[in-house]
């Protein structure tokens, strides 16, 4: 008789959490990642707040390691608002080219500098109510600000916390608005912004778009979406 071999039975996938136990899953899933990215970093090269403002309105479409490429000749010749507010366009076209956008980034970075000069007294404002009035400047990027370099409470979603977020059973919303504010209500403020960054920390390392890797996630025993 030729027996044949059993396959081991997979561990039952996690299921969806429920609306009351979404605050001790989110909880679950922080503790995870503090383990795994127990030093949260923001990978954008800055010396500033302004430098980092700007270099998150480059990142918009384009990956963090090309703008780190892109801003040490854009920050010599354009180191302040002040600098950036009288600066040539086509020059900051030029310099910005590789990031994407560099038509609207560059008139961007210009206007936000102006702004920047003109409304705030060359200071980067710290209220998301202004941050968002600026140039270039959406919920997202005022919140890496916030949260970055002023310390203050901002949880910026992008397009990996938004997918991670949505894998985790954290939210179902596709708006990165209503995901922030969702989001929000699970965490304290003072976990916000170290969270976001963990999660896209995550996203670029193991939960990856197409190709998740998660027999190596540490995260998979509570993962809904686990494959």
């Amino acid at each position: 008789m030729v027996r044949v071999p059993r396959t081991k039975k997979q561990p039952a996938r996690p299921k969806r959490p429920t609306k009351a136990e979404l605050p001790a899953h989110a909880r679950v899933i922080l503790r995870g990642l503090k383990k795994d990215y127990p030093v949260a970093v923001c990978e954008l090269t800055h010396e500033s707040p302004f430098q980092l403002l700007a270099a998150t309105i480059l990142s918009a479409q384009c990956t963090d390691a090309r703008v780190n490429m892109t801003t040490p000749a854009l920050f010599a010749a354009y180191p302040t608002a002040q600098a950036m507010a009288l600066a040539d366009i086509s020059h900051v076209e030029q310099l910005v080219k590789s990031t994407g956008f560099y038509a609207s980034k560059a008139k961007n970075l210009i206007g936000m500098a102006n702004a920047v000069m003109t409304r705030f007294g060359g200071e980067v404002p710290t209220a998301i109510e202004d941050l968002v009035t600026l140039p270039g400047v959406g919920r997202k990027t005022a919140n890496v600000v916030r949260s970055v370099v002023f310390d203050l409470p901002g949880l910026p979603v992008d397009t990996h916390v938004l997918r991670l977020s949505k894998r985790l059973g954290l939210t179902r919303k596709e708006d990165p608005v209503k995901v922030e504010h969702e989001l929000n209500a699970l965490l304290p403020p003072a976990e916000w912004g170290e969270f976001s960054l963990r999660l896209i920390l995550h996203g670029r390392r193991v939960c990856d778009a197409r190709k998740p890797k998660c027999g190596e996630c540490r995260l998979a025993t509570v993962c809904p979406s686990r494959q």
